[in-house]
């Protein structure tokens, strides 16, 4: 695949991830905002896919040394262990 064609994909599923979030959110059928455990952990493994999109395709992590690639990869791995217990506790 050519780098324009990647970018536009990688650029797509990130739209079809906001979109997809956006409708797990009962607020927007409801009107009434409600916590729920399941959406957010949900959401927030939706946010950090879309994060590691954005790291690989955006930054140009794709074609980085593999060192950078783990370090990104466990970067986000730790960060969404962190919020996702902040949120638990």
């Amino acid at each position: 695949m050519t780098s324009e064609r990647t970018i536009t994909w990688t650029w797509l599923v990130l739209v079809a991830i906001t979109v997809g979030s956006w409708w797990l959110a009962p607020a927007h059928t409801r009107g009434v905002a409600s916590a729920s455990v399941a959406v957010t952990c949900v959401v927030l493994g939706l946010a950090l896919i879309k994060a590691r999109l954005i790291i690989r395709n955006f930054m140009e992590v794709r074609s980085a040394p593999g060192w950078l690639k783990l370090a990104t990869d466990a970067w986000l791995g730790v960060l969404g262990a962190t919020v996702l217990v902040i949120y638990l506790v």
